[in-house]
């Protein structure tokens, strides 16, 4: 069963990076990266996906920019992921592991559905920051 060891958020890149330890009981520890972005995090969050077909495509748009702020262990649970947006959401391994697997046909089918201004990945409001 695997096991994840560590997160690791970089905010300059908007990028998590997951260490997961894929031994099993007899073997020695073979340790994997993940790095997934947050804006696809916050997209695929668990939540989003109740009431919907399997691999539908969230409904959730305008996350470009989205920041994540924090992860807190939820026992044996899993994570919860607090996003900048104030969306909080809990990710166990098999679901973080599900995502990367299935990155590629996910994205894809989410950056199609944000071809119009409703649906972009962009901020409906531009932020800017003040120094």
């Amino acid at each position: 069963m695997s096991k994840i060891k560590r997160f690791v958020i970089n905010k300059a890149t908007g990028n998590l990076s997951i260490f997961i330890d894929d031994a099993s009981d007899n073997q020695q520890a073979d340790i994997n990266a993940i790095d997934l972005s947050f804006e696809y995090l916050r997209v695929f969050s668990p939540s989003n996906d109740k009431g919907q077909p399997t691999g539908a495509t969230p409904k959730v748009y305008h996350k470009k920019q989205v920041q994540l702020v924090k992860i807190e262990s939820v026992g044996t649970h899993g994570y919860r992921f607090i996003f900048d947006d104030e969306h909080s959401n809990i990710y166990n391994s098999d679901y973080l592991q599900l995502l990367a697997l299935e990155y590629q046909q996910r994205w894809q089918r989410y950056l199609q559905s944000t071809s119009t201004a409703i649906n972009s990945r962009e901020a409906t409001i531009e932020f800017k920051e003040v120094k």
